[in-house]
């Protein structure tokens, strides 16, 4: 217990100095209903060629909240799509598999996953029992590499939970290349049997690595006009906690625009 307890006190320091970091990051905030979205990010380095692509990694945030203090509803699908100037490659990459993640701690899932590594994070939950006062967990994040090609991958986003009883929660993002840029799915398990919502999220996702004596990476962008554009057509929340006066499902959608600096080369 005393491990994790630091693990998420390291993890939490490192991040709060990532965010003030990069004050400067993009983001925006969604309402609809009694729900309140803001969700943003950023590349590492925010400098990058005009044409040709070059390594990245990205630092992605979120923070779920409500307009008048209640348990929000629990997030449970995410539709992303990012334009054309970023690409993900999951060529020679170590493969994960679900039933490897299943009812493991975040240690143990570093030791049956840790080559397929992709990023690492944290977060923090609220599990409302009826009739109790909700409870604040927080959990590492870590993210690894699902498997896939060119065409379509997967990412496997792993945390893990002590409260109410320990509990491993594995997120699937499906990722399609369009003729637009990248299409990411990602579908949230029940969280305390509906009890559970997310509350916040950080992380930063990215790995370069060799493979047959290249240089590759898994993440890659160029930044022809200053921005990259990113949206969100449909983000799903449902009431598992059935919270009386709130919407059964509420869905949200927005835009971001994300600053990068064109360079010459």
């Amino acid at each position: 217990m005393r491990r994790n307890t630091m693990v998420v006190l390291a993890l939490s320091a490192a991040f709060a100095l990532c965010v003030t970091a990069i004050a400067g990051a993009a983001s925006t905030k969604i309402r609809a209903g009694n729900l309140v979205l803001t969700f943003g990010g950023t590349t590492v380095p925010t400098k990058l060629p005009r044409r040709g692509y070059a390594p990245v990694k990205t630092v992605i945030f979120g923070k779920i909240a409500t307009s008048d203090g209640t348990h929000p509803s629990a997030l449970r699908e995410s539709v992303v799509d990012i334009d054309k100037d970023v690409k993900l490659n999951v060529r020679g990459l170590p493969v994960c598999k679900p039933g490897q993640l299943t009812a493991r701690n975040t240690r143990a899932a570093n030791r049956v996953c840790g080559k397929t590594e992709l990023g690492k994070g944290i977060a923090h939950a609220s599990i409302a029992f009826p009739e109790q006062t909700p409870i604040r967990v927080t959990s590492p994040i870590t993210i690894f590499n699902g498997g896939g090609n060119a065409r379509r991958s997967k990412l496997l986003i792993h945390t893990f939970i002590t409260v109410p009883v320990p509990a491993a929660i594995v997120t699937q993002v499906t990722i399609r290349k369009r003729g637009t840029g990248v299409h990411a799915v990602a579908k949230i398990p029940v969280i305390s049997g509906g009890s559970g919502s997310v509350l916040d999220f950080r992380f930063k996702l990215g790995r370069n690595y060799g493979f047959r004596g290249r240089k590759m990476s898994y993440s890659s962008a160029r930044c022809p006009d200053g921005v990259f554009r990113t949206k969100t057509p449909r983000t799903v929340f449902k009431n598992e906690a059935r919270v009386p006066g709130v919407a059964a499902q509420t869905v949200l959608k927005g835009a971001l625009a994300v600053p990068c600096k064109p360079r010459r080369g």
